[in-house]
């Protein structure tokens, strides 16, 4: 299998946790953003990445969006499963995994760029670094305004998942579900703001767990842990 992404997006992490707590053997393309819709869009007929080429006879040529590359990769190979075997509990599971996905993802998002176009500038301060970076603030529209908003969504996210973590090790049921891949994904970025490193250091051991149990890479500013 080929995962088309970025390397360094949150989306396309959350991707490859999926595929490494299935222990399935894939390849990643990385892509340069901006020429990547040459490559994707005549695929997907869309902009967006992670995309997952099976290159398996008789298998999808193409998943656009990590939650579908979820569905599949379950649909493709039962064990271990990505699913919890209580139907209700997986409802909750799908239910966290969205608002995950379509808010907090996107909070995470404005919330890193503001920080890396500031004081964290030195992370990576060359120009093609920066070039992007502004590219994306752009794109999404990031300022002060729809960052404060966006902390405020991270700052209650936060809480409920500090209440559900703190009374078990999983969001929901007794094992991994797809609710804890998203959320060691999407709020990874964080582990290079010196506020979040400072407050939340459950949420980072945690998200630590996570990608030690998927067999996938630390992110930045915790694999020097």
């Amino acid at each position: 299998m080929l995962l088309l992404q970025f390397s360094t997006s949150h989306y396309c992490r959350k991707a490859r946790l999926a595929l490494g707590y299935k222990q399935i053997n894939y390849k990643c393309e990385n892509l340069t953003p901006g020429l990547h819709i040459l490559r994707v869009k005549p695929l997907t007929g869309l902009k967006t990445l992670p995309v997952l080429l099976p290159q398996i006879e008789g298998q999808p040529q193409a998943i656009a969006d990590s939650t579908r590359i979820f569905k599949y990769l379950e649909s493709y190979q039962k064990e271990p499963s990505l699913f919890l075997p209580d139907y209700k509990q997986q409802t909750e599971a799908w239910m966290l995994e969205d608002w995950l996905d379509e808010s907090i993802g996107t909070a995470t998002r404005f919330v890193y760029y503001q920080f890396r176009a500031g004081e964290g500038k030195q992370i990576d301060p060359s120009l093609a670094s920066q070039l992007i970076i502004s590219v994306v603030r752009q794109q999404y529209r990031i300022d002060n305004a729809s960052v404060e908003l966006a902390a405020s969504r991270l700052a209650t996210a936060l809480e409920e998942l500090f209440i559900r973590w703190k009374n078990s090790e999983y969001l929901v049921g007794n094992k991994l579900s797809v609710a804890d891949i998203a959320a060691a994904a999407l709020l990874s970025p964080l582990a290079l703001i010196p506020h979040y490193r400072q407050e939340y250091p459950w949420l980072f051991e945690r998200i630590m767990q996570i990608h030690q149990q998927c067999s996938e890479s630390l992110p930045p500013g915790l694999s020097e842990c």
